[in-house]
């Protein structure tokens, strides 16, 4: 197994970093491969620039600007989300990893004749979700959750026919307690031993 962990969040001390470290230690604990790319540690810029965007359907060109990443999106056979939702969605920095690397070529090919586009991530074999809400479950679910919506349905899409997917939200994270986060952490591990089964 080769796990690619994407982590947003612009706190090292936060409940969301510690999600990552038992993910983490998941992964270890399955002797699976992983890299671990810290989008705030790393200083990755989400902008897609307008170059970005004029050479985006050139499949030999689109990929130059964030090669790494690139690399080891096609390097993963599993990918994991771990962030807080803001507002409902992803935050600013994962939207924008999400818009600058998964371009035609790598996460989908572009249609013709009318079809949809096709998957690209067909070497994504398992999808992981976790992530923080200041809202309630009912709120976030009333507003439509379009952050759980786009990783778990929209890049879910995209990847292999029968990809395993899990997902864990705390949600009322701003009011939340020891017992909430515990219990959390708890509903993590079992989604991981459930992923890595």
């Amino acid at each position: 197994m080769r796990a690619l962990v994407i982590f947003c969040h612009p706190k090292e001390d936060s409940f969301t970093a510690g999600i990552l470290s038992l993910v983490k230690e998941k992964l270890d604990k399955a002797g699976a491969e992983y890299r671990v790319r810290d989008l705030y540690r790393s200083n990755f810029s989400p902008v897609l620039t307008a170059h970005e965007l004029d050479i985006y359907l050139d499949e030999s060109l689109n990929q130059e600007p964030v090669a790494q990443d690139v690399a080891d999106v096609k390097w993963a056979d599993t990918l994991i989300f771990v962030y807080p939702t803001w507002w409902y969605g992803l935050p600013a920095m994962l939207k924008g990893w999400l818009d600058r690397v998964l371009v035609p070529g790598v996460a989908f090919i572009m249609p013709r004749d009318g079809e949809n586009i096709r998957p690209g991530l067909t070497n994504i074999t398992r999808l992981g979700v976790f992530t923080t809400c200041g809202a309630s479950r009912w709120l976030t679910t009333f507003i439509g959750a379009p952050g759980r919506r786009t990783l778990t349905r929209g890049v879910r899409a995209i990847c292999a026919k029968r990809c395993k997917t899990v997902f864990a939200a705390h949600y009322l994270m701003d009011s939340s307690t020891d017992s909430t986060r515990g219990t959390h952490l708890s509903n993590v591990a079992t989604k991981m031993d459930r992923l890595l089964a």
